[in-house]
């Protein structure tokens, strides 16, 4: 099948953007300790590599994409009736565009040794090799001044601790920040990246009467994979239940869970018993729900993103270079915000389980 580009798509160089892949020193004078700084970095390497993989092997059967069924290709004009793709009313072209949107599947595009290769894994591959590899430039020659690079990481890194000190303070920052500061920058990183003209506007299509379409994108946006996206839920989802034991303990998770708040006695304390138990339960359905709205979340927002800039592209075809240009910078937002979200909600849910912790540490270091 012939391979090309369309032209839907104005060149957007993504920024530069780093991992946050070391501790930050809070003390300012001195460096932080090389060995924590190689141990973070390596921890958020294979944080990156693992989350790339899962979200393409998460759901094998789901990530692939049937070929077209073989028969004779049916073009816009001759389901819409006569006339030109200028002068057809916008209903009937925005209809027309919805038959070549993105597909909801990624793409199998390779399967070397029985491993499926989808589209969207190449992405998320590249990304993830951007960001260790952007790391590891900037990283490599620390200077008590830094500059280029270094001091681009060190802005984001810094600027993202203090952003999430203040929300989750001094003592939980310093055990989840790694986490954090990794997915919010891989996941603003890819939304980006998806944004480049040729991610899923170059693969295998065929011709129509008002160009050609492509119905195999060979690159498809990292987060527009429900794979990706629920594969990063559930890597936080263990490592909430990590937090958690390790904050307030096997029993203080479950007091925090099903145990009575307040302070009752008789028939009132054995109905607050009985009502905490249902809420708890409850919660734990909720605790379950979070990966699945946490993924489908930033999946739906992506994916709708990249719908609308192909449909835009499409509703007159002689200026499917210009219309979505003005939605592309709103999708750089849309992108700001999700990364953004998908971070705080983590952040929150580990608060929310957590503090309870802090405050009994709190009130230990009050006390001695």
């Amino acid at each position: 099948m012939p391979v090309t580009a369309t032209l839907g798509r104005q060149p957007l160089a993504p920024p530069d953007t780093g991992a946050a892949d070391f501790g930050r020193n809070r003390s300012g004078g001195e460096g932080a300790d090389d060995r924590g700084i190689r141990l973070t970095r390596n921890i958020t390497f294979a944080l990156l590599l693992a989350v790339s993989f899962m979200g393409g092997g998460a759901d094998v059967a789901s990530a692939r994409n049937e070929a077209p069924p073989p028969g004779p290709t049916t073009s816009p004009h001759e389901r819409g009736g006569r006339g030109n793709g200028v002068t057809r009313d916008l209903p009937s072209a925005i209809a027309e565009s919805g038959d070549h949107g993105l597909p909801q599947r990624a793409v199998e595009i390779a399967r070397p040794f029985g491993f499926p290769i989808t589209n969207s894994m190449i992405v998320s591959w590249i990304v993830a090799v951007g960001l260790i590899t952007f790391a590891r430039a900037a990283t490599r020659d620390m200077k008590r001044v830094p500059g280029g690079a270094q001091n681009l990481l060190e802005w984001l890194v810094g600027g993202l601790y203090d952003f999430l000190e203040h929300i989750i303070g001094p003592h939980l920052i310093k055990r989840t920040f790694w986490f954090f500061a990794t997915v919010f920058i891989f996941i603003l990183t890819a939304n980006w990246v998806g944004l480049i003209p040729g991610v899923g506007t170059i693969g295998w299509g065929h011709q129509t009467a008002d160009g050609f379409v492509v119905d195999r994108p060979l690159l498809r946006g990292a987060n527009a994979d429900l794979n990706l996206t629920l594969a990063m839920a559930l890597v936080f989802f263990a490592c909430w239940i990590v937090w958690a034991v390790q904050e307030v303990g096997p029993g203080g998770f479950l007091k925090e869970l099903f145990a009575p708040k307040g302070v009752s006695s008789g028939l009132m304390k054995v109905l607050m018993i009985v009502v905490f138990f249902a809420a708890g339960c409850l919660e734990i359905v909720s605790i379950i729900f979070r990966p699945v709205s946490l993924s489908f979340r930033l999946y739906g927002n992506i994916f709708a993103g990249e719908n609308m800039l192909e449909a835009m592209s499409r509703v007159v075809p002689s200026l499917g270079w210009l219309l979505p240009i003005p939605f592309y910078f709103m999708e750089l937002l849309v992108g700001l915000v999700q990364a953004l979200v998908f971070m705080l909600l983590c952040a929150v849910f580990t608060l929310l389980v957590c503090q309870h912790g802090q405050q009994d540490v709190a009130g230990e270091r009050r006390m001695t």
